[in-house]
């Protein structure tokens, strides 16, 4: 089912990635190195910014393809590959507070004008990809400036290594009894690769039944402070109470906040919903793909337990799509069914009409 597992130098890649990533949140430069080049880059939203800027000559700035086209670059001939981060050149002098309202879309509103600024050739095509998915694996707005130097390297194979770690373990178990079940075992995920840790909670008496199995992905605002934003919240309990009348059932809780984009880039797009984007377009005008979690991730969590076949609760094909090409066998899908509410009802018609969410 999974992945086979990885070597020593695949381990060792990834964890080059890991400590790279641990940088970014800390504010200091990497270098990202790709083709036999590098791109020395500091990250927009943690690094000291200020200190790095130049006084005069110009500065360069990596931002998202998606980023690019709210910012109405992409029509340019050096940003014409949707697919690739846009570096943009800005005459200096240039405050660390206009580099963020660039990169933070949140700001639009407050200052709509910006520039002047070009887009430039890439200095690295494959390490400014490789730098994307750095920041978004630490939950950053994926930006950054183009400095001089840096002191942590980390190669693209070790971003891709990464990205591609199935090296997941179970570190903890326990019994658990809960409200819609007292018949309930915990177990804690660890990966080998970096501090994310996942739970899965089987609830009833396991047998050779198929279990029914829900893929929750974690949202603090539904999940434990009861957000009327979304349908997080009131989908994980109906799952519990689903698999509580079941014979046995399996939570697979996903430590993937806000599509596996993070609690505060989340919190950007809630706010950026509040200004009247759907939660589709918050996620892309922050620079992000519409949905970037990794459902293997549950598969791997799967083969752990034991577990081959499932009836999977979900409103979303790509969970059935994304277990399926991972060797799980899911028998059947169920929907879940929740009521909208006058704050999430636009929120639902969203994952409905652009997403593919179906009943």
């Amino acid at each position: 089912m999974n992945a086979a597992p990885q070597d020593g130098a695949d381990k060792a890649a990834a964890r080059r990635a890991a400590r790279a990533i641990d940088a970014l949140r800390r504010g200091w430069p990497i270098g990202v190195e790709a083709d036999e080049s590098r791109l020395n880059l500091l990250p927009v939203e943690t690094g000291a910014i200020e200190q790095a800027l130049p006084s005069s000559g110009s500065v360069s700035l990596l931002i998202s393809a998606s980023r690019a086209d709210t910012l109405k670059l992409l029509n340019q001939l050096a940003a014409a590959d949707p697919s690739l981060p846009i570096q943009i050149r800005l005459t200096a002098p240039v405050s660390a507070a206009e580099i963020i309202a660039i990169v933070d879309p949140v700001l639009d509103m407050k200052y709509p004008m910006k520039g002047p600024f070009r887009s430039e050739p890439l200095s690295d095509p494959a390490a400014a990809r490789a730098a994307m998915e750095l920041a978004r694996h630490a939950a950053l707005l994926p930006a950054f400036l183009i400095v001089d130097e840096s002191e942590d390297v980390v190669g693209a194979e070790d971003v891709a290594a990464y990205v591609e770690s199935s090296a997941l373990t179970i570190s903890a178990h326990a019994k658990l009894p809960v409200a819609a079940n007292s018949e309930a075992h915990i177990y804690g995920f660890r990966s080998d690769a970096d501090a994310t840790d996942h739970i899965a909670l089987v609830v009833g008496k396991r047998d050779g039944s198929t279990p029914v199995v829900r893929l929750h992905s974690e949202c603090l605002t539904g999940d434990v402070l009861g957000s009327l934003k979304c349908d997080c919240g009131p989908q994980l309990h109906a799952a519990l109470h689903q698999m509580s009348e079941a014979t046995w059932g399996v939570l697979l809780y996903l430590r993937q906040e806000g599509r596996g984009i993070g609690l505060i880039n989340k919190l950007r797009a809630y706010a950026l919903q509040d200004q009247g984007f759907d939660t589709v377009d918050a996620n892309q005008r922050l620079g992000f793909a519409i949905d970037a979690r990794d459902f293997s991730i549950a598969a791997r969590m799967l083969d752990l337990l034991n577990v081959p076949k499932v009836k999977l609760m979900t409103n979303n094909p790509e969970k059935v799509e994304g277990l399926e090409a991972c060797g799980v066998t899911v028998e059947e899908r169920l929907p879940v069914k929740i009521a909208a509410n006058p704050h999430n009802e636009f929120y639902l018609d969203t994952k409905r009409d652009r997403t593919g969410h179906q009943l």
